[in-house]
């Protein structure tokens, strides 16, 4: 089956979400990406939401973290306050999966402004609950496409911090958990280099060649000694990933695409 590099990227990001590991999911990619892995690769694997569901097993997408098919197909739901305090805090979060409008070399993300904060561009969604996620839970993955606008040299507000300056500065912030261990975008993954936390390329998708990732990063991207290239998209994933989407599409009035 041939396929698309937005259905690469998804299927890359949710092979890398462990069975039966806790994940706090955004919405958007992140939710698509934890839902696939869900049908596929991780059927164990315990989906949790900013509104209170634990372990929601949705036929189709949320539009929202409000969305009842999460409350409906969920084992138990709590109030938001015990998500982020008894789950989150108390360290039972394995991997917390976001997306982000910007990121930098170090996995700090922004999801405020693009542009000056009292003037900017565009006025993002926010913060949510992507900083304490990113502060807290035992590992972060963070999906987006790639781009010279959305991987920068320096983040336009800094949302969520991921590795801070590089090296130790996370420790240093007090900041629990391994921060962020992968970014996955629709022509690369990357990962922090040991010491220096700067992301740098370990994995190519197919494909794909280096002076195109470089075009497409704002910062003078590195690669790793052995870099990979990412196993394509089985039928499996492609079909559930599709139909999913398809899924969603007809529940929300959208064409396929949108989904």
């Amino acid at each position: 089956m041939t396929y698309t590099t937005n259905e690469m990227m998804t299927v890359a990001a949710a092979r890398r979400l462990k069975n039966g590991s806790v994940c706090f999911v955004g919405i958007g990619l992140p939710s698509k990406a934890a839902n696939l892995a869900r049908l596929t690769s991780s059927p164990d694997v315990v989906l949790i939401y900013e509104s209170g569901p634990i372990g929601a097993k949705p036929s189709v997408l949320p539009l929202s973290i409000g969305d009842g098919e999460l409350a409906e197909t969920a084992d138990t739901v709590v109030p938001t306050g015990e998500i982020f305090r008894y789950w989150l805090q108390g360290g039972r979060i394995d991997v917390g999966f976001l997306g982000a409008a910007q990121v930098d070399r170090f996995g700090n993300i922004n999801t405020t402004v693009v542009g000056d904060y009292f003037s900017p561009k565009v006025r993002l969604p926010g913060a949510g609950g992507a900083p304490e996620i990113a502060g807290s839970a035992k590992s972060v993955l963070i999906i987006l496409k790639q781009s010279a606008r959305s991987f920068v040299d320096k983040l336009d507000f800094i949302t969520s911090v991921g590795h801070g300056e590089g090296g130790d500065s996370r420790k240093r912030l007090g900041l629990p958990g391994a921060g962020p261990v992968g970014i996955i975008t629709d022509l690369c993954i990357m990962e922090p280099e040991e010491g220096t936390h700067e992301f740098v390329v370990t994995a190519l998708h197919p494909g794909v060649t280096r002076e195109q990732v470089v075009a497409a990063t704002g910062w003078a991207v590195r690669f790793a000694d052995n870099v990979e290239t990412t196993a394509e998209p089985t039928d499996v994933e492609l079909t559930a990933l599709r139909d999913l989407e398809a899924r969603t599409a007809a529940a929300h009035g959208q064409a396929p695409g949108e989904a």
